[in-house]
């Protein structure tokens, strides 16, 4: 009997803890990384540092110098020399320490061997970017951030940016509209590119932005929004009479910059080279982003007429895309696919696109009309998204990189209410009026009084 309480004395608290500490590492990764798995990976990093370096082939010899005065003052053997480390920084999602590389290394050396020390240290990934010319930073991430997003409370949120998704390093994706002015969506159905497109409307809402809107969806997933939108075509022929709208006003653009500048008047809008944001603050036109969702309906036709409307439409959307920069005039592009057998001009428009998110595809062919022409490598990563993690996607640009974000998850009712307390922020463009979405004005009940006024008498 007295083993047995004594058992139950000792074994029932250790394992209420090992339960709670399997509990909070499944459900609270953030917690238990701050108490237990920060620690211990950070005590395997400083006790095993030398020799990690050693087996994964970051070690150079020592310099004569070094041997000399090792002989000298100790008897102990000479060891290669690995990078000399900075300081370790602890983070919520995990670390980051610099290393200053020893003469002959390079990054691309501490790059090949991440997945190495990755397992040497005990952490879910190490990401390694330059810092400078001999010097790069490891980030350790502890766990998986994309599991359940959590977005850091500095995002670097600024004007024309929109911190929309988590990338897998930990660190915020934000959508800079003066970097990278159009972008390309692509998404199969529940993918959670509805969801990519909410955070970018209600990121933009509380900015001095134009916000238009094409969805020819019958509006299901922009109309929501029409309290904050400046503009909203819910069907191809309402896009058609829209488009030419937006165009007259960035051709209006250009004429403000010319009379500017002191530009010829017949100067052709594609031989200039400055933009709006060299006007002044009192002269310069608000910036316009254009929402595309669901681009195939643009370009799908059934009769010679709807053919020539396509056209139309396709050739007003290759120009916005290839002048709007200038005049402030910005595409977010959302579909399913897009390629060549939309019809004419679709592969024309698509490297206009610089910008690329792909969340998951049906097929391997969608995948590359987003990811091919400039990440061959990141089509794979985007074919392996499982339909049970909504919001995943791979995001890419022009310049070859390439990184794996999600986007957190945002009611319907919440971003719709964030544009209708949004809604006063829309700015007075006259070519735009015709094309502004009735908003159906809320009633607010006031309860009726307990007891009724009675008139007074005289």
């Amino acid at each position: 009997m007295t083993d047995l309480t004594t058992l139950l004395e000792v074994g029932g608290p250790l394992a209420a803890l090992g339960g709670g500490t399997a509990y909070t590492r499944a459900k609270y990764p953030a917690v238990y990384w701050s108490a237990v798995g920060g620690p211990i990976s950070t005590a395997r990093l400083l006790s095993s540092y030398s020799s990690v370096m050693e087996a994964c082939g970051l070690t150079v010899a020592p310099s004569q110098l070094r041997v000399l005065a090792v002989k000298a003052t100790t008897r102990r053997e000479v060891r290669p020399v690995p990078p000399r480390r900075g300081i370790i920084r602890p983070t919520s999602t995990g670390l980051r320490l610099r290393l200053r590389l020893a003469p002959g290394q390079e990054p691309a050396d501490v790059a090949a061997s991440a997945e190495r020390l990755r397992h040497a240290w005990g952490v879910h990934a190490v990401y390694v970017t330059t810092v400078k010319p001999g010097v790069v930073e490891l980030r350790l991430v502890g766990y998986d951030v994309l599991r359940r997003v959590r977005m850091p409370r500095n995002t670097g949120s600024g004007f024309l940016k929109v911190p929309v998704a988590l990338r897998e390093d930990a660190t915020p994706f934000v959508r800079d509209y003066r970097t990278v002015p159009h972008q390309l969506t692509l998404g199969a159905t529940l993918s959670g590119k509805s969801m990519y497109l909410r955070h970018l409307i209600t990121g933009l809402a509380p900015q001095a932005v134009a916000l238009v809107g094409i969805d020819c969806k019958r509006g299901v997933e922009l109309a929501p929004f029409a309290a904050r939108l400046s503009a909203l075509a819910t069907d191809p022929d309402e896009a058609a009479e829209l488009l030419p709208a937006l165009v007259k006003e960035m051709e209006d653009r250009y004429d403000l910059i010319k009379a500017r500048q002191g530009i010829a008047p017949d100067t052709p809008a594609e031989e200039i080279t400055s933009d709006i944001w060299g006007l002044p603050e009192s002269e310069r036109p608000t910036p316009v982003v254009l929402f595309v969702d669901e681009v195939a309906e643009l370009f799908l036709t059934a009769t010679r007429k709807d053919e020539e409307r396509r056209d139309e439409m396709v050739t007003q959307l290759i120009r916005l895309a290839q002048l709007g920069r200038a005049a402030g005039i910005y595409l977010e592009v959302c579909g399913q696919r897009f390629g060549a057998e939309l019809g004419k001009g679709a592969t024309m428009l698509r490297p206009q696109l610089t910008g690329r998110v792909c969340h998951r595809v049906n097929d391997e062919a969608s995948a590359k009309m987003a990811l091919g022409d400039i990440a061959p490598e990141a089509v794979s990563a985007a074919c392996a998204i499982a339909p049970e993690l909504p919001g995943l996607a791979v995001a890419g640009d022009t310049s070859g990189g390439w990184s794996r974000i999600r986007t957190p998850y945002l009611s319907l009712g919440n971003a719709a209410e964030i544009c209708r307390e949004s809604a006063h922020l829309v700015p007075d463009l006259p070519a735009l009026k015709p094309f502004r979405p009735d908003v159906p004005v809320r009633l607010i009940e006031t309860p009726a009084p307990a007891v009724l006024p009675h008139p007074a008498t005289d």
